[in-house]
């Protein structure tokens, strides 16, 4: 089917697809400076958070982080943690084979001295703090965030060894409000909370992700305002209707959508607002 698509309407790949070739990501108003500021923290090291509500493009936003990161030379090492709600024998063991460390969960403190020996020999070469990222983190097992904390501190506290990136839902920095992981809470230096998207933002997106394939028309301008209008200022509910609608082109052997379109499909019985959250401030 997707073949299909990309035949009809000319597309060098699907518009709305989660799976987008990384030079066509969109890159969302503020990401820049975000990632300004994630490049001071690699330098020195400590945490980065970014949270929000599901469907803003977290896990987008770190795709282009780590490829940002990765960009800065060959000296950067970018370590993705696969699992987030791990026991704690499991996390040592993600951590090893991220850092190319062998390491034995039944010696945690081998392992311990390991990670942290493998960490500074890097900073030692690269001048560069290696980077964990962690999607999902608000799964994370709260002794587990509290290890990365000791793992990453050395010299009582003046020296970080570690530049963590977490990210999560609006549940991840109310953790840190706890008793338990205030500590780390206290010790995050750059954060952005994602909030519900602007039309503005949201037709940016549109525009820029019908560029990128090839297709720059394939959408009617009220379509796309009508699109970003039900999307309540959600990436993921925007996508699913773009997607939604493209296979509808197709079957109907449409070469251009138009606002006619949306109306037969959301306007059947027990449709019209199944896609449609809280609007965003305009």
């Amino acid at each position: 089917m997707i073949d299909q698509l990309l035949a009809l309407f000319g597309l060098k790949h699907h518009p709305f697809a989660q799976r987008i070739p990384t030079h066509a990501l969109w890159l969302p108003p503020g990401v820049e400076a975000f990632f300004h500021r994630v490049e001071n923290v690699v330098l020195d090291g400590g945490f980065v958070l970014l949270h929000g509500e599901p469907g803003l493009g977290k896990s987008k936003i770190l795709h282009l982080m780590s490829e940002r990161l990765i960009g800065l030379g060959g000296d950067v090492v970018v370590g993705v943690m696969e699992y987030p709600p791990s026991s704690m024998s499991d996390f040592y063991r993600e951590l090893g084979d991220l850092f190319g460390v062998n390491l034995s969960p039944s010696n945690r403190y081998g392992g311990f001295k390991a990670l942290r020996e493998r960490w500074r020999e890097h900073i030692q070469a690269t001048l560069f703090r290696p980077v964990l990222i962690l999607d999902e983190a608000q799964e994370m097992l709260s002794r587990c965030l509290t290890e990365l904390r000791l793992l990453g501190s050395a010299r009582f506290d003046s020296d970080c060894l570690l530049t963590t990136v977490l990210c999560g839902d609006n549940q991840l920095p109310e953790r840190f409000r706890t008793k338990q992981l205030a500590p780390l809470g206290s010790r995050i230096r750059t954060r952005w909370p994602l909030e519900p998207w602007a039309h503005k933002a949201l037709m940016s997106f549109v525009d820029h992700s019908l560029e990128a394939a090839g297709a720059p028309h394939l959408m009617t301008d009220s379509l796309k305002t009508t699109m970003v209008h039900h999307a309540g200022g959600n990436l993921r509910i925007l996508c699913g209707v773009g997607d939604e609608l493209l296979r509808a082109a197709a079957e109907r052997e449409l070469t251009r959508l138009d606002e006619k379109l949306y109306l037969e499909i959301y306007s059947q019985p027990g449709r019209s607002n199944e896609r449609t959250p809280r609007r965003a401030k305009q």
